[in-house]
């Protein structure tokens, strides 16, 4: 299971992983002293997709150092627009996973709620839309690349206000 980074002045703990999602130790971590607000963001595998039911797992497949580049450019994006947040999570998993599994995860701990929250949505929106994971759907007639699959744009830093 990936761990949290050990250095305290470590901000971002961006992982993609094979394993489990440590979801209460990515929590836990983001939790600071400084963090009136800890937002947590959890992506499981439903049992249906977009125009297909009866799914009954996941494949998630990446290139897991440009994954793992863009990734650092959302947090960077996020600290940006937010530059009062805390620590931040974006956790990814790979490989095979069963329904309910957690594919991703995003935190993000600011002083005030607002910003938390903004910044875990802004991370979760973009990783969908930037980072080259895909994921591919199995169901009792077989299995398929998942149907809303889109081009990857890379992390774009925003000229207005946050």
């Amino acid at each position: 299971m990936p761990r949290p980074p050990t250095d305290p002045a470590t901000r971002d703990w961006i992982e993609i992983s094979s394993e489990s999602l440590p979801t209460h130790a990515a929590v836990t971590w983001a939790t600071t002293p400084g963090s009136g607000a800890v937002v947590s963001f959890l992506g499981v595998v439903r049992d249906h997709a977009e125009g297909r039911d009866g799914v009954t797992a996941m494949t998630y497949e990446a290139y897991v150092d440009p994954a793992v580049r863009a990734m650092r450019d959302i947090a960077a994006e996020a600290r940006r627009r937010y530059p009062d947040l805390g620590r931040v999570v974006l956790l990814h998993r790979i490989g095979a996973l069963d329904l309910s599994e957690a594919s991703v995860q995003v935190v993000v701990g600011a002083p005030h709620r607002d910003h938390a929250f903004e910044a875990a949505r802004y991370c979760i929106d973009t990783l969908k839309e930037s980072v080259p994971i895909w994921k591919q759907e199995h169901w009792s007639g077989g299995s398929d690349w998942a149907v809303e699959q889109h081009p990857i744009r890379a992390v774009e830093s925003s000229t207005g206000s946050a």
